[in-house]
């Protein structure tokens, strides 16, 4: 009777450590929401008060918002790049976009860069990019399904992704046609639509036991301006003053400042979406999802602000001033991150990767310039490392141009031209241009900046032409 008891004692102790073992196994899923083209106060929770974003708002009440988050570029391709490998654009693979190459060819990720979700594929994740994805313009080594994806339905190239109304998409290796759809005249399935569908389907088809890697990357709210009419009811009467647009190879619908506002609510209602789905199908505690916008905005026009799309800061898409390159974020995890938390530690699009490994429980591959920023998301502040530096470098129109960020002393320099310096800090809108009263900065930081990049043959910091 003894010995049958100790065995059944035995029995259960065996079976809980299992059940903790499974449990302790069951690794967190990660969203990572990508906006396209949208800026730092184009939201409520950063100051916004004419586009309504209940749902990121929301968002930011349950989660943390970072106030000094960068992005990799001031433009997509070279930001896509540094997000997805850790690497920023002084040592990155992409470092502009396709036709600002020093050969004129455009220049995707290579067969050796380790991407994020390479990374997460040695942790057993299911991978997928809905979206935009814009780093495979030759479309081939660099397709996401050669690059650590299970699936993908979207974009390979920036120029498709510059219309709502695509007569083609890819759905992993195979390019399909979409039929009714015309793009020019603006007809058939928005792509938003097709986006949020089929990242719902992605999330629907995830079991509990293997963990999933979604990078959902929206084309809203780049240019073309254009959704479908019923979207723009909540602000066609409020007598805004008429922004026309013009028709060319962005097919935009006319009213400019109805059409803005309602492309960013609607992606904020399908963020809601996705939100909600994460609790029906059970997983809305074990699932760490990111927000965020891949450069400055592009839409508002800064000399006459009608949005105050960039917020505080000076500059917006192609500028290396923080308009430029300071991006809102999101982050929420339910009973792992503390709900209305905010921190102003310095990060970046590199830091993702050696994030999601962190989460995941491996360590990257590669040496890179990302450090992870899960210990701030967990409120570990004092195991949080930082940065020495960030560093981006941007060739085109007015470039080249380098850009550091050391503690809140930055220094943008147009290459061979002036060195600009700023205390962001004490002048987040870079209005001081201060170089003359900090000379010993000035000097550190120039010696810092000749240092932090590695050459490419087509990336060369010497003027472009096209």
């Amino acid at each position: 009777m003894i010995l049958k008891s100790l065995h059944v004692v035995f029995f259960i102790f065996i079976y809980t450590v299992g059940i903790g073992q499974k449990q302790e196994e069951k690794k967190p899923n990660i969203i990572f929401i990508l906006a396209d083209d949208l800026g730092y106060g184009d939201l409520g929770f950063n100051g916004q008060d004419k586009i309504k974003t209940p749902i990121l708002d929301q968002m930011a009440k349950e989660g943390i918002v970072f106030t000094r988050h960068y992005a990799g570029s001031t433009v997509c391709g070279p930001s896509r790049a540094s997000l997805m490998t850790g690497m920023h654009t002084g040592n990155s693979t992409v470092r502009e976009n396709p036709r600002w190459t020093k050969s004129g060819k455009p220049v995707d990720l290579s067969r050796t860069d380790i991407t994020v979700a390479e990374e997460l594929k040695r942790a057993n994740y299911n991978t997928a990019i809905v979206g935009k994805w814009g780093l495979a313009e030759n479309g081939t080594h660099g397709i996401p399904n050669e690059q650590g994806f299970d699936y993908f339905f979207g974009f390979n190239k920036h120029g498709n992704a510059h219309h709502y109304y695509p007569e083609k998409i890819w759905e992993n290796t195979k390019q399909i046609h979409l039929e009714g759809n015309n793009t020019k005249d603006k007809v058939g399935v928005y792509s938003q639509d097709l986006f949020t569908d089929k990242a719902l389907s992605f999330l629907d088809n995830q079991t509990s036991e293997t963990p999933f890697f979604l990078y959902l990357a929206y084309t809203v709210p780049h240019y073309e301006l254009t959704i479908p009419e019923e979207e723009k009811k909540q602000y066609s009467d409020l007598n805004w003053p008429l922004r026309k647009m013009k028709m060319g190879h962005y097919r935009n619908d006319e009213n400019g400042h109805v059409t803005y506002a309602s492309m960013v609510s609607r992606m904020d209602k399908d963020v809601g979406r996705i939100l909600l789905k994460l609790k029906e199908i059970g997983v809305d505690e074990n699932t760490l999802v990111v927000f965020t916008s891949d450069n400055g905005h592009e839409y508002d026009n800064v000399k006459a602000e009608f949005f105050n799309s960039n917020s505080v800061f000076r500059g917006k898409k192609r500028d290396l001033y923080e308009g430029g390159i300071r991006m809102p974020f999101i982050a929420r995890w339910p009973n792992k991150i503390k709900a209305g938390g905010a921190s102003n530690h310095t990060s970046a699009f590199w830091d993702f990767l050696p994030t999601a490994c962190e989460v995941a429980g491996v360590q990257p591959t590669e040496k890179i310039d990302g450090i992870s920023y899960l210990p701030i998301l967990t409120n570990n502040v004092k195991k949080q490392k930082k940065h020495e530096y960030l560093y981006w470098e941007f060739n085109e129109r007015q470039g080249p141009i380098q850009a550091l960020l050391k503690d809140d002393w930055k220094l943008v320099y147009f290459v061979n031209k002036r060195y600009e310096l700023y205390n962001i800090k004490n002048d987040p809108s870079e209005s001081l241009e201060i170089s003359k009263q900090h000379p010993e900065i000035l000097k550190r930081l120039k010696k810092i900046v000749t240092s932090a990049r590695t050459e490419h043959p087509e990336f060369p910091l010497v003027k472009k032409e096209i």
